[in-house]
């Protein structure tokens, strides 16, 4: 019994060694050999958003809910660009690490916990640079509630997570399905209400786009910087459960044929 708790024990460390060691070489290997190194990481799309930010905010003067176009549309492109990031990355984990996969120490849930741990830091970063930004030249009159965001954070953090796994089979299992997720995902920064508020759609149309994870994110995160804005519709039980849902098939698709998947890339 005492040699089965130290292999166990000897497993756990070695999980969080090959995890960390995934995160080390992915920061090292994507932004080590710029200039600046990883703050590129950090503000590039935080500059991105920013511009985009602006943009809009000429564009469309007065917002849905507050006073400031500029913070309404934050809080609606951050969780969505957060989750698509970390979604994406992901589900690439396999072809970035698959030298590493060859040793008996690291396993495919290494490489995908690795993936989401950097790009989820870097995402926090992201997250916290253009609010930084925004609360210094805007008046935003928003009263940000830190409970309420953070539970957003979470919610797109599994949502992605399981996406990414989901996918990370899929796209090496079928190629096809890399472009028709890709033509899929074109109207998703319409349909998961980041220019416009859930309830201002029409009762028919808010049926469908309840069931849209993302309009629940994004829904949480305006409830946290507008606190009169109730968001009622928001339901974290549902976008927990779909990722928990995917996040099991996704892991069990993945041990049983990532072998396959290896040896045929």
């Amino acid at each position: 019994m005492a040699e089965l708790r130290t292999v166990v024990s000897d497993r756990k460390f070695s999980t969080a060694r090959a995890i960390g060691a995934l995160v080390m070489r992915e920061m090292s290997a994507t932004y080590g050999r710029t200039p600046g190194g990883y703050i590129w990481a950090i503000l590039e799309p935080a500059g991105g958003i920013a511009l985009l930010t602006l943009v809009f905010s000429f564009a469309f003067s007065s917002p849905p809910i507050g006073t400031s176009f500029a913070m309404f549309y934050t809080t609606g492109v951050v969780p969505f660009i957060y989750y698509n990031d970390i979604a994406q990355k992901v589900s690439q984990s396999l072809n970035y690490s698959k030298p590493l996969l060859a040793y008996p120490s690291v396993t495919f849930f290494d490489a995908l916990a690795g993936r989401l741990i950097t790009n989820m830091i870097s995402g926090l970063l992201v997250v916290y640079v253009i609010f930084f930004w925004l609360y210094i030249f805007f008046d935003t009159r928003t009263d940000p509630q830190l409970d309420s965001i953070g539970l957003s954070i979470a919610m797109a953090t599994a949502f992605a997570f399981a996406v990414g796994t989901l996918n990370c089979y899929l796209f090496l299992a079928f190629p096809v399905w890399f472009k028709i997720w890709n033509i899929l995902n074109r109207p998703l920064f319409i349909i998961s209400c980041v220019l416009f508020v859930f309830d201002s759609v029409p009762k028919s149309i808010q049926g469908y786009l309840w069931y849209n994870p993302l309009v629940h994110v994004i829904g949480q995160m305006r409830h946290g910087f507008y606190p009169s804005y109730h968001a009622d519709y928001v339901s974290p039980a549902y976008v927990f459960g779909v990722s928990l849902v995917g996040l099991v098939i996704g892991l069990a698709l993945l041990l049983r044929y990532h072998r396959d998947l290896l040896n045929n890339m």
